[in-house]
């Protein structure tokens, strides 16, 4: 997966949108206002920052050497992923819909309520 192809799913997720709050070249992945990811390039590399469960997050470093503690992120729930081929397509969407999935049902039920209404719970924690 490179940056475009991860760019065009995580904004496929339902009402994310794009955001640049810190610089030109970080994309901030959001829902309703809520950051669910990040997106950048450096050294023509493409890597993202992803929330993940605490367990999970430490698994998946284990697992991959692609997944590192997140950059300037709380490093117990989050992880960078650095987009080189090594992680499969399936693997790396599966991380962003956990991610989605985490910060979407970390929102306060009033906003929380109207998007599993809209969009159904399946899709909004597949």
């Amino acid at each position: 997966m490179d940056y475009q192809t991860a760019r065009t799913y995580m904004l496929s997720r339902p009402e994310a949108w794009e955001d640049f709050p810190f610089y030109p070249h970080i994309a901030v992945m959001k829902v309703r206002n809520k950051m669910f990811a990040t997106l950048s390039v450096e050294n023509d590399i493409a890597r993202m920052n992803l929330k993940c469960d605490p367990a999970e997050a430490q698994m998946l470093r284990d697992i991959f050497s692609a997944v590192l503690p997140a950059y300037h992120m709380n490093k117990r729930h989050w992880n960078t992923v650095v987009l080189d081929g090594s992680i499969p397509a399936g693997e790396l969407e599966r991380m962003i819909d956990r991610s989605y999935g985490l910060v979407v049902k970390g929102m306060t039920r009033k906003e929380r309520l109207p998007l599993e209404l809209r969009y159904g719970c399946e899709v909004l924690y597949r």
